[in-house]
């Protein structure tokens, strides 16, 4: 751990961390791996048949989505960061040591939404470790039951 946050230095251990966390939530989760430069979606102009960095790494890039409400899909990229769908709101570039805590967050009924009058609006607080949040857009149209019975 490195200031309170888990250290998730390849994309299998982030995997693994996500796979821990639905097991203590009793969440169903499914995970789909996409493995080498022509299956990341970050690398579409790597080519055809070409399946390593030019470094010669190998890149690794996964999907999990939890079963349960609220809906939750995590994309792990192999830049170390990650981009989590909560209920149809997108939250791009989360560090990938930060994903445990905000699903946390979420799962532990932390995170919120909040409104605002002028000009209209809603956004997605999620409280994270060392008094930080992150806070994200949700247009009025995504607002689902999930997302309605947090607002505050």
């Amino acid at each position: 751990m490195i200031n309170g946050m888990e250290h998730l230095p390849t994309t299998e251990a982030a995997v693994t961390a996500l796979r821990a966390l639905a097991d203590a939530y009793g969440r169903e989760v499914e995970v789909t791996h996409d493995i080498g430069a022509d299956q990341t979606s970050r690398r579409t102009a790597a080519g055809v048949g070409v399946t390593t960095d030019p470094d010669g790494s190998l890149p690794h890039e996964a999907y999990v989505e939890f079963g349960g409400l609220p809906r939750i899909g995590v994309r792990l990229y192999p830049e170390d960061d990650a981009l989590i769908d909560v209920e149809g709101v997108e939250c791009p570039d989360i560090p990938r040591d930060e994903v445990p805590a905000f699903l946390r967050s979420v799962f532990d009924g932390l995170a919120h939404v909040r409104s605002r009058r002028f000009p209209p609006g809603y956004f997605l607080i999620v409280p994270l470790p060392g008094d930080r949040t992150h806070k994200e857009f949700i247009p009025m149209i995504v607002l689902t039951p999930w997302l309605s019975a947090r607002v505050r």
